[in-house]
Formats: C-alpha cells, sequence, structure tokens
C-alpha cells in the first residue's frame, strides 16, 4: 500500500472513534483557557474585548485552521516537525518542535508563579497574603515545588498525570472560570459602581498608542496551543464541515470566558490597583465578600493551586514527548533520549527542570516579582510566536510544493486564495505580536528598559541558536535503529530515492 493509499484507507478504519462537533469544542476550550493571564488584560477596561476578538480573529482562528490542514496532510509522527521539515527541511522542522518545547520550559515559571500566590491567599489576612505573595524568596521556593512535584508525577506515567489532568482542570479552571464571570455580571448587573467604564466608545482603543498595542500582543500567547488538538481532526464525520464549526463554537466560547472574567476582575478592582500576579486572588475575595460567603476564598486559592499543577503536569510531558519521538529519529543525543519504565522521557525532563530552575532564579535578581513575570511572560510569546511563524509558512508554501497530497481537511477557498487569507493573516498576526513583544509596556513597570529588552534579545538568540548547534553536532550514533525506523522521511525524501 502506498502513502496515498494509507491516507485515505486510515479514516475507515477510525470509524469507531468519531466523536460530535460540541466534544471537539469543548477539547479546544479546555486545551486553551486559563485564568492566570486576565488581569494583565483587565487594565484596557472595555477595550480588552477588542483585543481578544481582534486576536481571534487574527490568531486563534488560523491557528486551528491551518494545523487541522496539516495535520491530515501529514499525519505521520512528528507535528510541527514534520510540517516545517516538509517545507524548509529537517533544519527548520527541529527549530520548530525545539521552540514548541523550549517555551513551554520558560513558561513553567510563570504559570507557578501564579500557583505560588494561590497559595498564598490561601491565608486569613488579605493584606499578609499579598506581602506574602510579593516576596521573592516564597515564590521561588514554591515555584521549584511545584514543578519538581509536577515532574516526579510524570515519572509515573500517563495513567497517574491523565487523572490528575481531567479533574484539575475541571476543578480549578471550567469550574472557578464559570464562577468568576456569573459573580461579576451580577454585581454589575445589581447597579454597583464598578472601576472601568462600559461606554461604546471605550470599546475601540487608541491604536496610535504603542503601549496599548504592546501589551495587548500577549493575548496571543492565550490562544496558543490550539494546534494540539487539531490531531482530532481525523475523528470527526465530515471533517471538511464539522471542524470549522466545532472551532468557530470553541472560539466562541473561548472569547466570552476571556472577556467577561477580565471585565469582571476590572469591575471590581481599579486599573491602577491591578497586580498581574495577585489580582485574580483579590477579585474572588472581594466578590465573594460582596456575596457574603468569604469563606470561599481559601476554598478558590486551593482549586486553582489544583488547577495550575494539572496544567503543569500537563505541560511538563506533552512537548516534551514530541521532542522525544523527534530525537530519537537521529537529532538528539542519546542521554537525552532516556526513559524509565513507564517509557517516560527522563532525560528530557530533568534537563527541562534544570531550565526552569536557573529561570526562577529570575524571581530574586529581578527588582520584584511582577517584573520577573513579566519578562518571562514576553519571551515566551516571542518564542511560540516563531514556531507559528513557521508553521503559517509552511502552510502556505506546501499548497504550491505538494498540491497533490490528500488532506481530509483542506482550508475552502480553492488552491490557494483560502490558505492565502487564513495563513496569511495568522503569518502577519504572530509577525505584528512577535515585533510588539520586545517594546516595553507602559502600563506595568519593569524596571530598566535597556535591560529588559536586552533580556529579551538575549534569551531569544540563546534559546533559537541552541537547536541549530545541536543539529549541526548530530551523529548517527544518536539515532535510535526501532524508532528511526518507525519515523517516517518527509515526502520530499520518498520523491528523490524514486
Amino acid at each position: 500500500m502506498n502513502k496515498t493509499q494509507e491516507k485515505s484507507a486510515a479514516p475507515a478504519g477510525r470509524r469507531a472513534l468519531r466523536m460530535g462537533v460540541f466534544t471537539l469544542a469543548m477539547i479546544n476550550v479546555s486545551a486553551i483557557v486559563s485564568l492566570r493571564g486576565l488581569p494583565a488584560e483587565s487594565t484596557y477596561g472595555l477595550s480588552s474585548a477588542f483585543y481578544y476578538i481582534f486576536a481571534a480573529v487574527f490568531f486563534l482562528i488560523p491557528v486551528a485552521l491551518v494545523a487541522a490542514e496539516l495535520t491530515t496532510g501529514w499525519p505521520e509522527k512528528g507535528g510541527v516537525f514534520r510540517w516545517v521539515g516538509e517545507a524548509f527541511g529537517p533544519r527548520m522542522g527541529f527549530l520548530a518542535i525545539w521552540l514548541q518545547w523550549i517555551e513551554s520550559t520558560i513558561w513553567f515559571p510563570t504559570v507557578l508563579t501564579f500557583a505560588a500566590v494561590s497559595i498564598a491567599f490561601m491565608g486569613p489576612n488579605q493584606s499578609w497574603d499579598a506581602a506574602l505573595s510579593s516576596n521573592s524568596e516564597y515564590v521561588l521556593c514554591l515555584v521549584l515545588l511545584v514543578y519538581w512535584l509536577a515532574t516526579f508525577l510524570n515519572f509515573r506515567g500517563m495513567r497517574t498525570s491523565g487523572s490528575i489532568t481531567k479533574w484539575g482542570s475541571l476543578l480549578g479552571t471550567v469550574i472557578p472560570a464559570g464562577l468568576l464571570v456569573l459573580m461579576g455580571m451580577i454585581y454589575w448587573g445589581q447597579g454597583n459602581p464598578i472601576d472601568i467604564s462600559m461606554q461604546a466608545q471605550d470599546f475601540v482603543p487608541d491604536l496610535s498608542n504603542f503601549n496599548n498595542i504592546v501589551l495587548a500582543a500577549s493575548i496571543f500567547l492565550f490562544y496558543a496551543g490550539m494546534e494540539m488538538s487539531a490531531v482530532h481532526v481525523k475523528d470527526v464525520e465530515n471533517p471538511g464541515r464539522n471542524y470549522p464549526l466545532a472551532i468557530g463554537i470553541a472560539s466562541v466560547i473561548t472569547v466570552l470566558i476571556f472577556v467577561f472574567g477580565t471585565l469582571a476582575i476590572g469591575f471590581i478592582i481599579p486599573q491602577s490597583q491591578i497586580n498581574l500576579v495577585q489580582s485574580l486572588l483579590v477579585a474572588y475575595d472581594k466578590l465573594f465578600a460582596y456575596f457574603g460567603v468569604s469563606w470561599l476564598g481559601p476554598v478558590m486559592a486551593l482549586c486553582l493551586t489544583f488547577g495550575v499543577l494539572a496544567q503543569v503536569v500537563a505541560w511538563v510531558g506533552g512537548p516534551s514527548k514530541g521532542l522525544l519521538e523527534v530525537g530519537r529519529a537521529g537529532y538528539l543525543p542519546r542521554f537525552m533520549q532516556y526513559t524509565n519504565r513507564n517509557g517516560v522521557q527522563v532525560g528530557i525532563l530533568l534537563i527541562q527542570g534544570g531550565v526552569v530552575t536557573l529561570l526562577s532564579i529570575f524571581f530574586v535578581i529581578l527588582p520584584t516579582v511582577q517584573t520577573a513575570y513579566q519578562i518571562i511572560s514576553q519571551l515566551t510569546i516571542i518564542l511560540y510566536l516563531i514556531m507559528y511563524m513557521l508553521m503559517f509558512a509552511a502552510a502556505i508554501y506546501l499548497r504550491y510544493r505538494e498540491p497533490e497530497t490528500p488532506r481530509t481537511f483542506r482550508i475552502p477557498g480553492g488552491k490557494t486564495l483560502g490558505m492565502w487569507l487564513v495563513g496569511g493573516l495568522g503569518l502577519l498576526g504572530s509577525a505584528l505580536a512577535f515585533v510588539f513583544s520586545f517594546i516595553p509596556p507602559g502600563q506595568i513597570p519593569v524596571g530598566s528598559p535597556v535591560l529588559y529588552v536586552g533580556i529579551l534579545v538575549a534569551g531569544c538568540v540563546v534559546f533559537t541558536a541552541i537547536p541549530f548547534i545541536i543539529y549541526a553536532m548530530r551523529r548517527p550514533s544518536w539515532a535510535n535503529p526501532a524508532a528511526k525506523a518507525e519515523f517516517e522521511p518527509f515526502g520530499w525524501e520518498h520523491r528523490e530515492k524514486r
């Protein structure tokens, strides 16, 4: 059976796995929605809704649709490595899969800072809780404790990590998000004074103000990860119709949660008092006090902490597993390919832990926890956007290079027009967000602007140079014979052998 026949036969063998539109939509929502970044956007008031919708149109939907076409066209192992490698060769493919892994590694200290703050707010006194959550040494210790706990849980395999992720997502993300939106809307609907303007003219921001654009670039990271769920497109009946429908439903639900969750924080906390790492917990405390259930404050802090742990457990093992599959085909040194008896990529996870530990020290070196949080968040965005630009460019190029490759799902619009429209929007949006991510936001104190930009540039250069160095150093002995035999050659390699 040739490659084309294998692809056309695959869906028939998977009929028992068909999932509904709503199920796929919920998978996408659970993969994306996180509450920790809402305070950063609440500084914009009503105009935050404009940014969420803008980023959904220029990033969220293009990522999902492009990833779906690439997944069904090139379903072999490797993910983004396969897609970019088919277009631009294995060197650029390795850069893409490396960036997908390293950005999640750099992201860990930021999300774990939120966990540290959540634990601090389980105390009985809000002033004392806020002071503790601003203590750099406390944050460092909690970040490392929770991260290494998540790593050791991953060592036990998918059964343990999968259960934690499932229940943590429900208790730590879905329920808190719904509660925040519900309380915020009731509070506003009952005519209480709010700390932001809800006038229609405030919806569209002043886009001539660089500060408004810079901080808004972080919204792109809110929507990152949709490409992970694109693999499910093969399990959907009539993917040409139902997959875009599921994406539309997921996008609307995600935008609504982000918009109303952000506004709920802005209703009750003045813009001048917004703190990136504390304001979500403070908003819950104030809303609980208003509804006469202050005792729920520590309970919510515990739920959010559990949610972060679940998210970290999922991300500790996810991208690193993809990197392992590529690495065993000869792209990583043998010591990074080491797995334990549960098949867990221990070698990569230990290196990943070392990087997280070093980055976490920024929380002690830099002036404030908030400064460190902003710098590492922006570096995460910058690296992830490079990967997305490679993905969008690959999708557009492959419409010309391999137009006849079967795709179960194909972005509608003829041979190239639809792809240029969707992929071009994503590429343009990612490129603009990438540029603006280097500019210090005026709304958040980041210390010296020169140091801020210098750290971002240095981090970008270092973390993008490493995969090129590894690729140049690769040796035939790095390849695991069994894994390499299972790793499909690129399509252009097949053609070259003919």
